[in-house]
């Protein structure tokens, strides 16, 4: 490609970052980057009722901590700010104007409750609902006459064409006809723009050459497209991407379970492998492979690999891949950043990121998501030990009883303690009990952690020190 490509993502700021617009943008900044191009963010806020700047800072927040830099916004402005809508106006009215001027545009009085019964009219006779053009050539003496009742006009647009066709980077050559179209509202009533109408002004003003979105959108394009035609402006590639499903093949919704960025980032999913996961919505690597770098997404971007069925949100696969992430695919220190909130959520004594990552290392292997910390974590800083139901009858064997005290006398005055010393010492207790193999280990794991299973037992007794482990020995003991 010779041009600069300039891909956007353009949220509304009502609420939180849905985990499919989150789609959308990743899809824009991997085409972004991979063309090496520019990635924008706009903030369609229009929307004055809806819109909220605590919603516009969370989503900023949300696409910070997916790791999608943008090279304009809001925040980072260029030479086609500014980048909210509410404050291009001025844009949409010049451009409202020509239309008008040139007649792709004209002022449209019929009320909400005229354009209704005219809707259902066309129902009853089996036509598609489109508006029938009636104000389209009102006199001037007509229009003073709806003003002094008070009417206050929309802006509709023009549709003089029978069909609008366009190539679509997805799927394929998409073609709409008048009739689905109708003459459409590109300005309320109050001065504000409508979608359709609003994002044109935009993406031509920001130079956006490929407009990449959810495949919900098809029905917009052709009116959009026609927008572009009537100002001569050029009109940009078009690319529409499969929607998600929940497992009920419906759209994704909240019954569904978690829908918005945060609230994955609140259940422990990692940055990469929600990006990862989210991509391979959308398309698959010719090599086969599933886990794959942001690197080798950037790399591998191909609008010809993108898939024209929608896609289900395997929760599960997501939880295997984020294990994966978590075990091999993430750097100790940047694990203990991440989790460090999921400790300081369960009230656990530490501040600090430097603190936890011995914790860390040990659980590392053991962890598909990080909330998973708060009851993993638990044994570190546990007081009193509460052996798991299944646990606590074994602690009162002989054999057990016989290990806890063969334990706490070879520990009796030892200074030094570590995963080492600990084998040792365990070694030094076979061979003053006579017990060995499950009936050794177990009852010390147990009266350590009170669990049945976990992470190594050597690692967990550094961390616990001498003195809680003698401890809980003690208490195991009676």
């Amino acid at each position: 490609m010779t041009q600069t490509v300039r891909t956007r993502f353009a949220p509304s700021p009502t609420g939180h970052l849905h985990i499919g617009n989150a789609r959308t943008a990743i899809m824009n900044w991997l085409a972004a980057r991979h063309f090496n191009g520019q990635f924008i963010l706009r903030i369609e806020d229009t929307d004055r009722e809806r819109s909220t700047q605590a919603s516009e800072i969370t989503i900023l927040e949300d696409m910070r901590w997916l790791g999608l830099d943008w090279d304009e916004g809001p925040d980072k402005e260029g030479v086609y700010g500014p980048y909210r809508q509410s404050e291009r106006l001025h844009l949409y009215h010049e451009t409202m104007d020509t239309l008008i001027n040139n007649g792709d545009a004209y002022p449209c009085y019929c009320t909400a409750e005229e354009l209704e019964a005219r809707r259902q009219d066309q129902l009853k006779r089996g036509e598609q609902p489109h508006y029938d053009g009636r104000c389209r050539q009102l006199s001037l003496q007509e229009k003073t006459a709806f003003e002094q009742q008070g009417r206050k006009p929309s802006i509709r647009f023009h549709v003089s064409t029978e069909s609008v066709a366009f190539p679509d980077l997805v799927k394929g050559e998409i073609a709409f006809q008048r009739e689905a179209l109708g003459d459409f509202v590109i300005v309320r009533p109050d001065g504000m723009p409508m979608y359709n109408f609003a994002c044109v002004v935009d993406d031509h003003h920001m130079a956006i050459t490929h407009v990449i979105r959810g495949d919900d959108h098809v029905s917009n394009t052709p009116r959009q497209i026609l927008i572009y035609q009537a100002m001569k402006w050029p009109v940009p590639e078009f690319a529409h991407i499969p929607m998600i499903l929940g497992k009920d093949r419906n759209r994704l919704a909240k019954r569904h379970g978690a829908t918005s960025v945060s609230q994955f980032q609140e259940m422990g999913y990692l940055p990469e492998a929600l990006i990862n996961f989210l991509s391979l919505l959308s398309w698959s690597s010719e090599s086969g492979d599933e886990l794959l770098s942001r690197e080798q997404l950037i790399d591998e971007f191909n609008f010809e690999k993108v898939s024209r069925a929608p896609s289900v949100f395997d929760t599960e696969k997501l939880d295997w891949m984020n294990g994966v992430y978590i075990r091999e695919k993430t750097e100790l220190s940047r694990l203990a950043e991440l989790a460090l909130p999921y400790f300081l959520k369960a009230g656990y004594p530490v501040q600090h990121a430097e603190e936890v990552l011995p914790i860390i290392r040990v659980l590392q292997s053991k962890m598909e998501k990080l909330s998973e910390i708060e009851d993993k974590a638990r044994i570190f800083f546990q007081e009193t030990v509460v052996p798991e139901k299944e646990a606590a009858e074994m602690l009162g064997t002989t054999e057990s009883q016989s290990v806890f005290r063969a334990f706490l006398s070879e520990t009796d005055n030892m200074s030094e303690w570590n995963a080492q010393t600990f084998l040792a010492v365990m070694k030094q207790v076979q061979q003053e009990s006579g017990i060995k193999g499950k009936n050794l280990w177990m009852p010390v794991r147990v009266a350590l952690t009170g669990q049945v299973h976990g992470p190594e037992l050597g690692p967990v007794t550094e961390i616990l020190g001498l003195e809680k482990c003698r401890q809980f020995i003690r208490q195991a003991l009676g």
